[in-house]
């Protein structure tokens, strides 16, 4: 199999590194990848947002079969162009794509179809703001409607922080264009879990549950960020619970996909609240999250892009991969100032000497600078590393940090902190 893998992420790296590990793969292209996949397969420039020149790459290379990583070309319709030109791709359409490309039709979904969620209501005007926010004790969460890079959320703990906080997002200054639209949601207590699916429009394989850590600062404190780390754990997840989901969310999810006329194919991501209630959905993603893929291809073995390619052919073959016993966790290394503005082009040294320790490496936003890694993004690293215990896991991974050096690299000290709680 020759295989496209388009993105240029942590979650990208983790997904080639996997899918290279694969018996029946001969070669692998990345759109635009990094400089850290550029060390396990070929890395293309490309304007993964537009459709027909995806398309045409993907001829260009003959590939078997294309993998997306990033939410915004699924969006715009990447799926739809290459299932029109019939080639091979794990992918929504792009108006089931809306399921995260639109909070406001994700949360209009879950109440049709009775799926359990929390209270919100649709903002689209400054009158809107005043006629709502008398309705919701806070915190609130306020939402914008569009994609915004993981951003988009904002906890406003008064009514004033509330309403200030729509204000600039109505008017571009937050979230800039996803946030012309926005919804306020009922803040839920309770513990973050994500559920993810692989799809194949008619059946679905369940990942391993893992659990993220969306704020930057140690004890899920300071601004909301693209995740900061991740661990994948079953212990998180009890019998009982993963059955509730798969009853009360999952399968209306996919039911009501079907019934519109859009039956899902691809990773599902159900982002839920474990609540004293049950779950509830927070959101939707149209693909594998970010951090969180990179435990899950640390757990995973046997033949990663032979699952992928039975669920593009509408024959899910689950049978093909194993988990890899123990837990496992990823702590993303971030730059200065991530999520606002950041410096880039900052040296980064000790990847090999962190590797030896055993953990995995992957690059989220690096480049190669006079010979040498260094920084490109906000989130520049994930140190990954698994474990008879989580504790282990974890342990593995920080000591693995230790060898690792950029100036002004910050990460939290407590990922999987709540996990360790279930052991």
């Amino acid at each position: 199999m020759r295989i496209l893998v388009v993105g240029g992420g942590g979650r990208e790296h983790a997904l080639v590194w996997r899918l290279a590990q694969s018996a029946g793969v001969d070669r692998i292209f990345c759109a635009p990848g990094n400089a850290g996949i550029a060390m396990e397969a070929s890395c293309i420039p490309a304007d993964i947002g537009a459709p027909d020149e995806m398309v045409a790459l993907a001829r260009t290379l003959r590939v078997d079969l294309t993998v997306v990583g990033p939410e915004a070309p699924l969006v715009s319709g990447l799926g739809d162009a290459f299932a029109a030109d019939g080639l091979p791709i794990v992918a929504p359409s792009s108006f089931a794509a809306q399921l995260e490309g639109s909070k406001i039709f994700a949360k209009q979904f879950l109440v049709d179809r009775g799926i359990p969620t929390a209270d919100f209501a649709v903002v689209e005007s400054l009158e809107d703001i005043d006629a709502h926010l008398d309705r919701f004790e806070y915190p609130v969460a306020v939402k914008a409607d569009g994609l915004a890079a993981g951003k988009g959320v904002i906890i406003a703990n008064t009514r004033q922080e509330a309403a200030e906080t729509a204000r600039k997002m109505l008017a571009g200054e937050i979230a800039g264009g996803a946030g012309r639209r926005l919804v306020f949601e009922e803040f839920l207590n309770g513990e973050e879990l994500s559920f993810i699916l692989l799809c194949d429009r008619r059946t679905y394989f369940i990942f391993p549950p893992t659990q993220d850590h969306k704020r930057a600062l140690d004890d899920d404190r300071g601004p909301n960020t693209g995740g900061m780390g991740a661990y994948c754990d079953p212990l998180i997840l009890p019998v009982e619970l993963r059955d509730a989901i798969i009853d009360q969310i999952v399968e209306p999810t996919l039911a009501g996909m079907r019934d519109l006329g859009h039956p899902f194919c691809g990773f599902l991501y159900c982002g839920l609240m474990i609540t004293s209630e049950g779950p509830r959905v927070l959101e939707f993603n149209v693909r594998m999250g970010d951090p969180e893929t990179q435990p899950l291809m640390y757990r995973l073995e046997g033949d990663f892009a032979g699952l992928l390619a039975t669920a593009a052919s509408g024959s899910l073959d689950a049978s093909l991969v194993q988990w890899r016993e123990g837990p496992s966790a990823c702590v993303v290394l971030a730059s200065e100032g991530y999520p606002g503005s950041y410096p880039k082009g900052r040296c980064i040294t000790g990847i090999p000497e962190a590797e030896t320790l055993g953990a995995k490496v992957f690059h989220a936003g690096t480049c190669i600078q006079c010979g040498h890694f260094a920084t490109a993004g906000g989130r520049v690293l994930g140190i990954t590393a698994g474990g008879a215990t989580l504790a282990q896991a974890l342990d593995t991974a920080y000591n693995a940090i230790e060898k690792i050096h950029f100036d002004g690299m910050r990460f939290r000290t407590d990922i999987g902190k709540k996990g360790l709680a279930h052991h």
